[in-house]
């Protein structure tokens, strides 16, 4: 009985902000967080400016003429890019969710070259995206 009297309990203590900030996580790691973020980005967008946005913009000419001014702003440019961002990071890393679900590239160096893959593809089709919105071509 003194046996297991003296052996110490593991502490489990709480996690703080700066420690999670330290941590090194992999980039597939990394990649699922940012896919979190995303998501969580697009449904809190959803009613507050994905859904009014198309609301107005087809009640009538008037309207979508002054939501066309409305949107030539480039901070809400900006709002609009991070949507955009949202759903192409979300899109793509989904995609590489469903193929990890099918057992096809969970070994490691598989999962980090996708991983990369999803990164640099949202990335790239945000900033192709980015340009087209901010009319540089």
């Amino acid at each position: 009985m003194s046996e297991t009297a003296s052996k110490k309990r593991p502490q489990y203590r709480n996690v703080t902000v700066p420690q999670i900030l330290s941590y090194r996580l992999p980039l597939a790691g990394k990649t699922s967080i940012l896919h979190r973020v995303s998501g969580a980005l697009l449904f809190l967008c959803l009613p507050l400016v994905i859904v009014p946005l198309f609301g107005r913009s087809v009640t009538s000419p008037e309207t979508f003429a002054s939501l066309t001014q409305w949107t030539s702003n480039p901070l809400f440019k900006l709002v609009l890019l991070a949507i955009i961002w949202g759903y192409l990071h979300h899109f793509c890393a989904g995609i590489r969710y469903l193929t990890l679900d099918l057992h096809m590239g969970n070994d490691k160096h598989t999962a980090q070259k996708t991983a990369a893959a999803v990164l640099v593809i949202s990335l790239a089709l945000t900033v192709v995206l980015g340009l087209k919105l901010f009319g540089v071509w």
